[in-house]
């Protein structure tokens, strides 16, 4: 596979690589992670620069006691390693995982320094990506501290509901258009910042006001119970959060 190939597979791609440099293009690769794979460890010199074509990831940060904070995922098309380059900062900050099969174009850091030294329209769109996350992480900061678990859980359903809508991800609708959240606990636990007992409780909680229905260990739930989560987390109505 080259880059070629990915951008007649990806046209919006070209957006990000039609300025790519003759020289720059014949010495990059392409490497594909599969589900759960690091692509990039927390702490680690950065000696290549990625664009991501295709996929999903997730961005963690991992501490000495072995636990995992989740910081934000992330869909294609975005970049790997574009916040050290730029503060130019020899080491990584956070660690990336595939969360889907994930596709990325290398170049070495030294061949993407100069790029950005020299193309503006490079530059601009990796520093819009990077204000974008900083947008989106700032307008979130604090929800986590000041919520209760069941406004945590109903904000991620709601929109994990809407994304699946507006991605037309048909795969998590099944025959009778239920919604089913296709996530382990213990993911739920790292993206949602609470420990698994928490994350138990609420759901049980949540479960016996109707707010989701239980398939197969799974949350499930339909358009009338993504209303009622909406109307919970956009107006204060009350659901049982004495846990």
């Amino acid at each position: 596979m080259t880059i070629e190939d990915l951008e007649k597979e990806i046209p919006e791609l070209l957006e990000y690589t039609k300025s790519m440099p003759s020289e720059i293009r014949r010495s990059a690769f392409i490497k594909i992670y599969p589900p759960g794979r690091l692509i990039h460890q927390k702490d680690c010199e950065l000696h290549f620069f990625g664009i991501v074509a295709k996929g999903e990831n997730r961005v963690i940060n991992e501490f000495e006691n072995g636990k995992i904070y989740m910081i934000e995922t992330n869909k294609a098309i975005d970049f790997i390693g574009e916040v050290t380059l730029l503060a130019e900062m020899p080491r990584t900050s956070v660690t990336i995982e595939a969360v889907t099969e994930c596709t990325v174009i290398y170049i070495s850091r030294k061949e993407a320094e100069n790029w950005i030294r020299n193309d503006s329209h490079i530059l601009r769109l990796m520093a819009k990506r990077t204000a974008f996350k900083l947008y989106r992480s700032s307008y979130n900061n604090g929800l986590k501290l000041y919520y209760p678990p069941a406004f945590l859980l109903a904000d991620y359903l709601v929109r994990a509901y809407e994304s699946s809508l507006s991605e037309k991800t048909d795969a998590v609708f099944p025959e009778n258009g239920a919604f089913i959240l296709q996530k382990i606990r213990e993911r739920l636990c790292e993206e949602l910042g609470m420990n698994i007992k928490t994350l138990d409780r609420t759901i049980r909680s949540m479960q016996k006001d109707g707010y989701f229905s239980l398939t197969k260990g799974k949350i499930s739930f339909g358009y009338e119970e993504y209303k009622k989560m909406k109307a919970f987390i956009t107006t204060g109505l009350s659901v049982n959060t004495d846990f």
